[in-house]
């Protein structure tokens, strides 16, 4: 099973980039009253929790192997 063998490389590619590459987020807050707009927007940069990662991480390992274990058992 070649999919499961890619599919795992990729939740590997995810978590390992889940630890590095955080996610931008931007909130509005503000008063409108009629045609005028009063407002702040802020902007943050989070990351995801390291327990995701690892988790997303483990989960390619294990798929990467189960993925490459049955496309060798054929007969």
């Amino acid at each position: 099973m070649k999919m499961m063998l890619w599919a795992g490389l990729v939740l590997v590619v995810l978590g390992i980039a889940s630890l590095v590459v955080p996610i931008p987020r931007t909130e509005t807050h503000g008063i409108k009253a009629g045609d005028m707009n009063i407002g702040v927007e802020t902007s943050h940069n989070e990351r995801l929790s390291p327990i995701v990662s690892a988790v997303l991480i483990a989960g390619g390992i294990a798929l990467a192997i189960a993925g490459a274990r049955t496309g060798t058992s054929r007969n």
